[in-house]
């Protein structure tokens, strides 16, 4: 549930013009079920793997990084490529449910290279590698972990 700062927050908020940092909540909608949103308009369906339509928070988790690491390389790829290259990404990692959590991530970064030669094609890649450990933020949390904490505030009757 919303707490009434946050979705006036993002009422108030403008499509397209936030006027300070994005505000981000989910509201449950059923079951197992939930809608995330940000102060910028976007919502993204969440629910149970058999949920049809919804993503579910692990994978959430795991396309926030193969974005992040997409997103980290645009400039360096662009450069070279020029902007309208293509690029995949896919990301993997079974979880440990015994342990609830995700032991390990596999991106596998899809780009055509063919019109570089090996030596041109070696210093994009090691670019891009530097590129995405350097800002990748989603990555860089996730290898180094990162601290967590929840409150609850509590509607009470007077």
């Amino acid at each position: 549930m919303a707490d009434d700062t946050t979705t006036a927050a993002a009422a108030a908020a403008p499509a397209g013009a936030p006027s300070g940092p994005t505000t981000l909540w989910v509201e449950r909608t059923g079951t197992r079920r939930y809608t995330g949103h940000s102060s910028r308009g976007a919502e993204v369906l969440i629910g149970s793997e058999s949920v049809p339509g919804v993503f579910t928070p692990g994978e959430l988790l795991k396309i926030a990084l193969a974005a992040c690491s997409g997103m980290s390389s645009d400039f360096p790829l662009s450069r070279r490529l020029g902007d309208d290259y293509d690029a995949t990404i896919r990301v993997s990692g079974a979880a440990d449910r015994e342990n609830e959590v995700y032991p390990q991530l596999d991106e596998v970064f899809e780009l055509d290279l063919s019109e570089l030669d090996d030596a041109a094609r070696e210093r994009l890649l090691v670019t891009v590698q530097r590129a995405i450990d350097k800002v990748c933020t989603v990555g860089r949390t996730l290898k180094a972990g990162s601290k967590v904490t929840l409150s609850f505030e509590i509607d009470t009757v007077d």
